[in-house]
């Protein structure tokens, strides 16, 4: 073998060796530069109430800021067609939550597949969702004294939504179903205009993840009927549940959690697990989540990816069940 042809095997085994050390370096050098956290919906939600502590203890951790994008509209899933197209570089985040298990069931033309194109991260929080009223428009002091009212007045009482076939659509639409009362949605863009909305008296009631609904009920702004859990929240604890408040059988909670896009070096992905891990368990985020009703989840990676999917199948069943159906 003559000289050339030896260098060039020798080149060649190097640049092999470096490809397949690249993914490592790449994880041991990340991050290097700002993250982006996108947020499909607008400022003020329930999403983003949990993303922006969670982006300032993150970007304290990793030494690199970690920017919200609020990227609103259809329900959450503009921002999630976003975020899929993005380079899965590292530098790219997406935070979504129970929306994005309910939409596969709705929408026919999604631009994204939440399990093909993304790579679960994390669970995030678990709010239980509440039921919330404008007590100026709604003369009512508990769950049962709210559907009695109802019922005399089908049609003539509306509850805001995050857009249609958001979570707090479908809780409202099911909680129709099973009290046997008539109730028009009106959608906005995202849970922060629809509570701006509901405290301003455009609409009369909200079935909200008590995340974003929390700050609220604290302020006086809007009254508390009742949480949609097993279990009274501590962080609430004289608010009944729906079941003590006349309702067995009738539980929604949501969920808020992190995705990468998909090819997104694993090496980066588990780092970032390790990192949201330890993040969610200092005492700042603790706090911050104990004030909005939620528990701390501890589940990442592949289980993480396997309750999306049981979450797919759930909420299916559900807007089968209540009939909704999007254009």
């Amino acid at each position: 073998m003559n000289r050339n042809a030896i260098h060039a095997l020798a080149v060649a085994a190097a640049l092999s060796v470096n490809l397949a050390l690249a993914p490592s370096a790449a994880a041991a050098d990340w991050p290097d530069r700002p993250i982006t956290l996108i947020v499909p919906f607008p400022a003020g939600g329930g999403t983003d109430t949990f993303a922006r502590p969670l982006a300032q203890q993150l970007s304290m951790q990793l030494g690199q800021t970690m920017v919200v994008d609020n990227k609103g509209g259809a329900g959450g899933t503009v921002g999630a067609g976003v975020a899929a197209k993005a380079k899965p570089d590292g530098y790219t985040f997406f935070m979504g939550g129970a929306h994005h298990a309910v939409a596969p069931s709705l929408y026919k033309n999604l631009s994204y597949d939440i399990q093909k194109d993304f790579v679960p991260v994390a669970l995030l929080a678990q709010p239980p969702q509440v039921v919330v009223v404008n007590a100026s428009k709604l003369p009512v002091n508990s769950l049962q004294e709210f559907i009695e009212y109802a019922r005399k007045r089908p049609g003539e009482i509306n509850f805001g939504t995050a857009g249609k076939g958001s979570t707090h659509h479908l809780a409202g639409e099911l909680f129709a179903l099973q009290t046997d009362i008539k109730l028009v949605d009106v959608p906005y863009q995202g849970a922060g205009p629809m509570l701006s909305a509901l405290i301003g008296g455009q609409v009369d009631l909200a079935f909200d993840g008590l995340g974003s609904s929390a700050g609220h009920i604290r302020a006086g702004s809007i009254k508390p009927l009742a949480v949609a859990a097993a279990q009274r929240s501590p962080s609430f604890p004289d608010v009944p549940t729906v079941a003590e408040a006349g309702l067995p059988g009738y539980e929604v909670s949501t969920w808020y959690a992190m995705w990468a896009p998909a090819g997104t070096p694993q090496p980066v992905v588990d780092k970032m697990i390790a990192e949201v891990t330890k993040a969610l368990n200092t005492p700042k985020i603790k706090e911050i989540w104990a004030g909005n009703g939620s528990t701390i989840p501890s589940v990442t990676g592949a289980q993480f990816g396997s309750f999306v999917d049981s979450e797919i199948e759930r909420w299916a069943n559900v807007v089968k069940q209540s009939g909704v159906t999007l254009d």
